[in-house]
């Protein structure tokens, strides 16, 4: 068997990127699931409860592999993935 060369290591990023995911409050525990199984990609953070605001947070090297989850995602569970910052005039 033959061992594999270590990836070179990424330049640590400088910040975050963060998306906003909207879906119904009753799918946020299957939507944590499903998540976790893409091997911690990413997290979140619930911002409004009863709308099911989430804010998720990942690594800028991550993007590509975290929209491709999303959209895997997407198929079990309706979600909406909006831009960060908040849209004006959210409360």
């Amino acid at each position: 068997m033959r061992k594999r060369r270590p990836r070179p290591a990424l330049p640590a990023p400088e910040a975050s990127r963060f998306l906003l995911v909207r879906l119904a409050p009753s799918s946020v525990a299957m939507f944590r699931f499903l998540l976790e199984g893409y091997g911690h990609l990413a997290l979140f953070t619930v911002l409004d409860r009863q709308a099911a605001l989430l804010k998720l947070v990942f690594s800028p090297h991550q993007e590509g592999a975290v929209r491709e989850a999303l959209a895997a995602i997407a198929e079990t569970v309706d979600i909406g993935v909006e831009a960060w910052p908040l849209p004006a005039g959210w409360q």
